[in-house]
């Protein structure tokens, strides 16, 4: 038997939840119908305003938090770490400064240090995950997003999302919402470069939004510049008050060099260094995309919507690692979603039901790598990946303060792969089915209008994409990850205070992991036993006096196998047991704020399955400083690694390191300062 020691942050949070219970007033909370009203025309029937999505959120038997992307301009936006890192319960770091990261929520897709997965990535509701469940990093500007939306765990069924991670979903600003003119410059440490220009306008019944933008950089490391470009962009019109039309079209071109990982010694000694196998290989992720997407939203009567979505991406790769990977992808799908609210029985109730479908087609060509140039072709694939979805969430008031929320999503997938290259009798085709059903429960007790509390259970479940599929003849396909999931959780918004605290449990049945057999051989990546994600995600943001603010962003991560063969009660690999993000801002007239932050990972935590081999804990402090000048003009500046410490900001998931250094560390950036200058047209 395990024994889990829990934080002091666990106390705090039972003390959190004793003092709301004791906070309820006597009179009963107000619960107010929502209230649709068409026919304005500054705003768009198919988006929801900041306002109305934070409301929307509050409504989740469960976990979710909203990201005003106001709130991250002031800083250089670069990563989704610097979108994203105070965003409650999300885990996010980047790789060498780069445009990809690791992305998680609690403990989704673990296994993936790139191109991610475990987590259903939106654009505007639409999906950006490949239809095999696969995402790249590459496709989201955060710069282009009025806000975000994070659904934790299965609170992502408004989506028909069920992975164990949830959804996180980037709203594009829209021609009511985003100044007539902005620009903004960028530039600092490592060759660093960044511009936006975007533009917005309303014409009668029609509105549009564009966005230009543009990176460079050489890189902290050797071998790690960086560019790209990427132009999003979207228009609507009002066809009648209740009819609501938008289009949004997205081209991403980037060119990526790798670095790769080095030894922790090598990392201590000198971080800069590449990896002598990517110099060699000239190892690099190119990458474009072409985008187009639709949605017509109808509102028959005062409550009830449906939305309808289609999108089709077009997507290129060009990927020179251990062999070069080329791989030309068409993804598209469709998605009706209805959402009502009326009275049940002289009952508040809000329904949302649908349905969705993904299909996606790759053709995958490898080749044998001579310096970063394809030779002979190595091998060959057709693939085709296909989803099928209906989900259905329903929520009834109770009375005034208790709200029942019930809901499942039915599953259907298919991975498909067809060798077109066969050598020595080495047919590696597959053909396989998933499906299931993922029901959940919730409820939510709703303390004042500005507290409530909740809990649910959830099942989800997720096919492997084709990276988990890859095993070659011989190997049993994997089967897909399922978990059983509960959380509790409470959310609090008062003037000076904003609280979002929450405590899940979720035992997961065939985890896609690689592992290793009793003997220490690799046997790639395959469905492990019985594993436990279980932990606290905590958020605050607290202006405790007329000039001082604090936010935070704390997790605890308790991940671990769960009486495993092999591996026993061990540690999965790869996240740190806690993580804390703060940052304290003084801001004591609109033309100046001083904000100094740190990032916290105060245990070693484990780089293999085996636990065998850690990764150091850091600190990391930064200080930022900026301002209005006149009325139209903002600027930064954007200092981190204050230190200059040598640290470890992401690391490889493996099976066994066998207590040995090798490479499977990727060194965080050493000291830096940026800068940056916004104008906006009123």
């Amino acid at each position: 038997m395990r024994t889990v020691t829990v934080p002091p942050a666990s106390l705090a949070l039972a003390l959190m939840f004793a003092s709301a219970a004791q906070a309820q007033t006597a009179s009963e909370a107000k619960t107010l119908a929502t209230v649709r009203v068409h026919g304005h025309a500054d705003a768009s029937l198919a988006v929801d305003s900041l306002d109305q999505a934070r409301s929307r959120l509050d409504q989740r038997a469960g976990a979710t938090s909203l990201v005003d992307g106001e709130k991250y301009r002031d800083r250089r936006v670069s990563t989704l770490a610097d979108a994203l890192g105070y965003a409650t319960g999300v885990f996010v770091q980047p790789r060498f400064g780069a445009e990809e990261a690791r992305l998680a929520i609690r403990g989704s897709g673990l296994q993936r240090t790139f191109h991610g997965r475990g987590l259903e990535l939106l654009q505007d509701g639409s999906p950006l995950n490949l239809a095999d469940g696969g995402f790249d990093f590459q496709a989201v500007e955060p710069l282009s997003a009025r806000y975000i939306e994070v659904y934790r765990g299965a609170n992502a069924l408004e989506f028909g999302a069920a992975t164990l991670g949830g959804a996180i979903n980037f709203v594009s600003p829209t021609g009511y919402d985003a100044a007539p003119l902005s620009l903004r410059a960028e530039a600092g440490a490592f060759g660093y470069r960044r511009g936006q220009i975007a533009a917005s306008g309303v014409s009668g019944r029609a509105d549009g939004y564009l966005s230009l933008s543009g990176l460079r950089q050489d890189g902290y490391r050797d071998h790690a510049e960086q560019e790209n470009y990427r132009l999003f962009a979207n228009a609507g019109y009002r066809f009648a008050d209740n009819l609501d039309g938008r289009v949004y079209l997205t081209h991403i071109d980037t060119r990526s060099a790798l670095p790769g990982n080095l030894t922790l010694d090598e990392s201590r000694r000198d971080p800069r260094l590449a990896a002598p196998g990517n110099l060699a290989l000239n190892q690099r992720r190119d990458y474009r995309l072409d985008r187009i997407a639709g949605k017509l939203a109808w509102a028959p009567s005062p409550t009830g919507s449906l939305t309808l979505s289609v999108h089709y991406a077009d997507k290129s790769l060009d990927h020179p690692i251990f062999q070069v990977l080329r791989q030309d992808s068409r993804d598209y799908g469709i998605d009706l979603r209805w959402r009502d609210e009326t009275q049940w029985f002289g009952l508040r109730n809000v329904l949302i039901a649908g349905a969705a479908f993904a299909q996606g087609d790759i053709d995958d060509d490898r080749y044998f790598n001579i310096a970063g140039r394809p030779d002979a072709r190595s091998n060959r694939f057709d693939q085709r990946a296909r989803n099928g979805k209906l989900y259905a969430e329903n929520q009834t008031w109770l009375d005034p303060r208790w709200v029942l929320s019930l809901g499942a999503q039915a599953l259907r997938s298919r991975r498909s792969s067809r060798d077109l290259l066969i050598t020595g009798g080495r047919d590696e085709s597959f053909d396989i089915d998933y499906s299931g059903l993922s029901p959940k429960l919730g409820l939510r007790y709703l303390i004042d209008d500005h507290a409530q509390l909740y809990a649910n259970l959830s099942r989800s479940l997720e096919p492997p994409s084709f990276g988990e599929l890859s095993g070659g003849p011989g190997v049993t396909p994997a089967d897909k990850q399922r978990a059983d999931s509960g959380e509790i959780g409470l959310r609090l918004s008062r003037d000076a205070l904003s609280l979002d605290v929450a405590l899940y449990r979720a035992r997961v049945e065939g985890e896609l992991l690689s592992l290793s057999d009793g003997n220490g051989n690799p046997l790639g990546t395959v469905n492990a036993g019985r594993t436990i994600h279980q932990g606290i995600e905590l958020g605050l943001g607290w202006t405790f006096a007329e000039d001082w603010s604090l936010s935070a962003n704390y997790l605890y991560n308790d991940f671990r196998f769960d009486h495993d063969r092999v591996y026993g009660d061990n540690d999965l690999a790869g996240v740190p047991p806690q993580q804390l993000r703060a940052e304290l801002r003084w801001q004591p007239d609109p033309r100046f704020y001083l904000a100094p932050s740190v990032e916290w990972t105060p245990q070693d935590y484990y780089i293999d399955h085996a636990n065998s081999f850690k990764a150091p804990g850091y600190t990391v402090a930064g200080l930022r400083v900026g301002g209005k000048i006149a009325s139209q003009w903002n600027w930064f500046a954007d200092a981190r690694n204050l230190g200059d410490k040598r640290w470890i900001a992401s690391t490889n998931v493996i099976a066994d390191a066998r207590g040995l250094d090798g490479r499977n560390f990727l060194p965080g950036d050493g000291r830096s300062i940026y800068f940056g200058v916004e104008w906006r047209k009123d």
